[in-house]
């Protein structure tokens, strides 16, 4: 176990942090001086003894029953997705030595289809790289292009943050939906490479990361303050791309008739490019002189 990460216990340390006393049913008596819920109390609430616990926590235990981790689940206030998220980082399965992922290629297919959408549209990877969007999508950012990172650009450009009225929250989720993305694989070297990097140039990262939320990323709606074309309330979709894992498709779109189609279709017609009038390609290939 020497050198492994603690995956499973430092999830639940973070999460034991975030709960108050009171949220746990748990009588105050005196100065607390740590924050969140006492290892003792989680144990007794889990029904477990504390030195098992504590195992747990220090990495002594990697594999607990899922009765332990459900109980832990409870008592720790975890939702649908977070209690999904402990169960699989206390899964009994070899670890492995880790290489730089294969490069992420969208199907030709799903390329084209973004391509051909007529709603901004994009293809992001595991890592919340985006892999290929359309002409649309980069109008509605910039950032929505082909080598950029989502993490990146939300937390290290202004412009991205500027597009987002609680552009904090908008990183937290964000931060949220890439743990769930990533899983137990945090030692796997791309994630190594973007999470320290993010966490040196970035103290609100720093801080969402230690926190360990989980978070599905789902359709959701989205309010963008565009500079061209205003205030956007619009749809965000995440198809799954069949035969890719990791990779997502991301469309948005908004209500019909609403203030933000019309945003969204000026802003549709100032990316397309200009029609050239009939006959100038004849007229550019003819002969001069």
């Amino acid at each position: 176990m020497t050198g492994e990460p603690n995956l499973l216990g430092d999830y639940v340390r973070a999460r034991r942090e975030l709960v108050t006393p009171e949220q746990a049913g748990v009588p105050v008596l005196g100065v607390r001086r740590v924050p969140g819920l006492r290892r003792e109390e989680v144990a007794m609430l889990a029904g477990i003894s504390v030195d098992y616990y504590l195992r747990l926590e220090q990495g002594r235990d990697r594999n607990p029953s899922v009765q332990v981790l459900e109980s832990l689940a409870r008592v720790l206030l975890l939702d649908g997705d977070a209690t999904e998220h402990l169960l699989a980082l206390g899964a009994d399965r070899p670890r492995r030595r880790r290489r730089r992922p294969a490069k992420e290629t969208v199907p030709r297919g799903v390329a084209q289809l973004v391509a051909t959408l007529p709603l901004p549209a994009l293809v992001e990877g595991r890592y919340f790289d985006v892999l290929t969007a359309n002409t649309l999508a980069t109008a509605l950012s910039p950032r929505f292009t082909a080598g950029a990172n989502r993490l990146r650009s939300i937390f290290l450009d202004p412009a991205e943050q500027a597009l987002y009225p609680d552009w904090e929250k908008a990183a937290a989720g964000m931060v949220a939906g890439f743990r769930r993305s990533v899983g137990a694989d945090t030692d796997d070297p791309r994630c190594i490479e973007l999470v320290g990097e993010l966490s040196l140039a970035s103290s609100l990262f720093s801080r969402l990361w230690a926190r360990h939320d989980v978070v599905a990323c789902e359709g959701a709606p989205k309010h963008i303050d565009h500079p061209q074309a205003g205030g956007l309330w619009l749809n965000r979709e995440r198809l799954s791309v069949d035969g890719a894992i990791g990779q997502t498709l991301v469309i948005y779109h908004p209500v019909p008739g609403t203030d933000s189609a019309d945003g969204l279709a000026l802003l549709a017609s100032a990316a397309r490019p200009p029609v050239a009038p009939p006959g100038a390609d004849q007229r550019a290939r003819a002969p001069q002189g």
